[in-house]
């Protein structure tokens, strides 16, 4: 955990079909919400699809550094802040040479509350609780998906360290995320929720650059 930075220069060599399969499979037993495993997992290997996918990322990409990467730019040194860029330049430049991508997913089924469910969710929370859960549902439900996905993602990038593949963590395809999935098929009502690349790394790993804990901890309240 402390040396798995975000490895965006990646070779072009080839990942076994046996290593990534390994992968989604650690991502597999991470734990999902009521353990309903609604889970599916993209894995998209073939060139041609990695190739149609490349504008995308590159349309993504380039609005990422217009907006979020301007305000990141005001608040880094100089020096991080180009060399992340220059990384994620690199990582765009070369997509369509991606050995590999993984596109986790989630559809929570749809829980339709009976009365006695409606009756008990009024004795637990009131009548301003319920309206404030019907006010939020939607967040509360997106977020129910995202718990039961990005466990699991964390064990796919930490067994990717393991084997030695580099790997990171992106969401700007949501920016763009209809045309992703219209790209590789995905239903509509299916939420996706990363764009992994992974490969051979060009970089060695190194230590990642965090915050001290004593930043960030707060006993017993804030």
């Amino acid at each position: 955990m402390a040396t798995m930075p975000a490895m965006r220069r990646l070779s072009t060599e080839p990942v076994s079909d046996e290593m990534l399969e390994r992968l989604v499979q650690a991502a597999v037993y991470g734990p999902s919400g009521s353990n309903a495993q609604d889970y599916q997992y993209v894995l998209v290997t073939d060139r041609q699809v990695m190739a149609g996918l490349a504008p995308l990322w590159t349309r993504c990409v380039d609005a990422y550094i217009a907006s979020v990467g301007r305000t990141l730019a005001a608040t880094m040194d100089d020096e991080s802040y180009e060399l992340m860029r220059a990384e994620i330049e690199y990582q765009r430049d070369h997509f369509a040479d991606t050995p590999a991508l993984v596109i986790p997913c989630y559809h929570l089924p749809k829980v339709n509350a009976d009365l006695d469910g409606l009756r008990g969710v009024v004795t637990q929370l009131g009548t301003a609780g319920l309206g404030r859960l019907a006010a939020h549902g939607g967040r509360i439900s997106l977020l129910a998906e995202a718990s039961s996905v990005y466990p699991g993602t964390q064990n796919l990038l930490l067994a990717a360290r393991t084997l030695g593949l580099g790997a990171s963590l992106t969401i700007w395809h949501l920016m763009l995320e209809r045309e992703w999935k219209a790209a590789l098929g995905i239903p509509s009502e299916v939420h996706t929720f990363a764009v992994i690349p992974i490969g051979w790394p060009l970089d060695p790993f190194g230590p990642v650059d965090r915050r001290p804990v004593a930043e960030v901890l707060h006993r017993d309240r804030w």
